[in-house]
């Protein structure tokens, strides 16, 4: 299958109300470097008795979505990932304001991410993501360093089939 590349494909996130349900609203454009978000869908051996000695067809499990996206270090993108990973920010002041991100939450926002590739036409939605971690590293000069992009390592629930963009 043919797949888009550069400035024509897409992200967009949104952040569930409800996990594992994307939103139909609040759609939000992101800038990506790359996505290696996917999901697989294993094989578990079917061990119900009484059908004689044949082995039985295993049975499919549960899908499992994970990958890193790399991201630009963007601004206003970064705070979108910010409230992936430690929630939503407290915010203070009448402008400019403080935002300011607090470690040690038990529940995580979930969030729906959605790569688009309008040439193929092909849309991948993830649903019920959670940001497990966010990782970048530092040198004097971006050009002499191409991990200077942070990457979160997400997970997810499963990726049903999209009809279209956001």
């Amino acid at each position: 299958m043919a797949r888009a590349y550069g400035a024509r494909a897409r992200m967009a996130l949104a952040f569930e109300s409800v996990y594992g349900t994307p939103p139909g609203a609040g759609w939000r454009r992101m800038p990506f470097v790359r996505s290696g978000l996917g999901g697989e869908r294993g094989l578990v051996a079917d061990d119900l008795l009484g059908h004689g000695r044949d082995q039985r067809d295993p049975i499919p499990d549960a899908e499992v979505v994970e990958g890193e996206i790399e991201i630009p270090m963007d601004a206003e993108a970064l705070g979108a990932w910010l409230k992936a990973l430690f929630g939503a920010p407290v915010t203070t002041g009448t402008g400019p304001y403080a935002h300011e991100f607090r470690s040690g939450g038990w529940d995580l926002l979930g969030f729906a991410v959605e790569i688009g590739m309008p040439d193929v036409p092909h849309y991948a939605r993830d649903a019920g993501c959670k940001t497990e971690s966010l990782s970048w590293s530092m040198a004097r000069c971006p050009a002499d360093d191409p991990a200077l992009r942070p990457s979160p390592r997400c997970g997810g629930q499963g990726r049903p089939p999209v009809a279209g963009p956001w």
